[in-house]
């Protein structure tokens, strides 16, 4: 028998014939399916993070979203958001300020 080692009936006469008999689906996989992001979409984001780290302001990653939460958060604080040693920014609020302020966080 020349069957592949996960067929479940070990008959067929060639590997092809339990390869087909398997009904294994090839494609190309993430490929073609839009999930990659586009360079634009790439370059803008590297560029906001940079813009973001010359003003002192340390996101919690490169991703548009946490960068903008960062810059948020710089707002409400009054100065730059260190993701390293400050709670999350999105959970940084005018009171969540006030306590920093006052623990000198």
């Amino acid at each position: 028998m020349a069957c592949r080692t996960g067929c479940r009936t070990q008959n067929h006469a060639t590997w092809g014939d339990c390869l087909r008999a398997s009904n294994i689906q090839m494609n190309a996989g993430d490929a073609a399916s839009g999930k990659a992001m586009s360079n634009a979409k790439w370059n803008g984001e590297l560029n906001a993070y940079a813009n973001a780290r010359a003003q002192g302001i340390q996101p919690a990653g490169t991703r548009m979203g946490q960068i903008i939460e960062a810059e948020k958060a710089s707002e409400t604080l009054g100065r730059a958001y260190d993701a390293g040693n400050m709670p999350a920014a999105k959970t940084i609020d005018k009171a969540t300020a006030n306590v920093m302020k006052e623990v000198g966080v």
